[in-house]
């Protein structure tokens, strides 16, 4: 029996493993941690400069979930989810108007979102 295929899969076989868990560890982890870091970039603010943060990183979650219920309007199956998508547009619109009201009348900058209230 030759040894040079055996030693040849088995490094194969390591070199796949070591690939394999480089990527898992390194891969971008699910949504959820996107959540933690939005939130984790408010630790250790406080006052204005928290304000600033957590109303521009609202605007921006709001505007998401406009975008999202805008694409849901387009192409869900089940009118369930188009009248939810409706009612997520008025609530997250209504929403980001006023915390850009609150950005503008308090001096804060806001860049302008690009929601649509329907």
């Amino acid at each position: 029996m030759e040894t040079k295929p055996l030693i040849y899969g088995i490094i194969g076989f390591l070199l796949g493993g070591f690939i394999v868990s480089t990527v898992a560890v390194t891969i971008e982890k699910p949504r959820n941690n996107g959540m933690m870091s939005m939130a984790s970039t408010l630790e250790g603010k406080s006052g204005d400069e928290f304000d600033k943060a957590f109303l521009s990183g609202m605007i921006v979650h709001h505007q998401d979930a406009v975008d999202m219920a805008n694409l849901a309007k387009a192409h869900a199956k089940h009118d369930e989810i188009k009248k939810l998508a409706d009612d997520i547009i008025a609530a997250q619109s209504n929403e980001i108007d006023m915390m850009q009201a609150w950005q503008a009348d308090w001096g804060y900058k806001s860049a302008p979102a690009n929601h649509n209230s329907h």
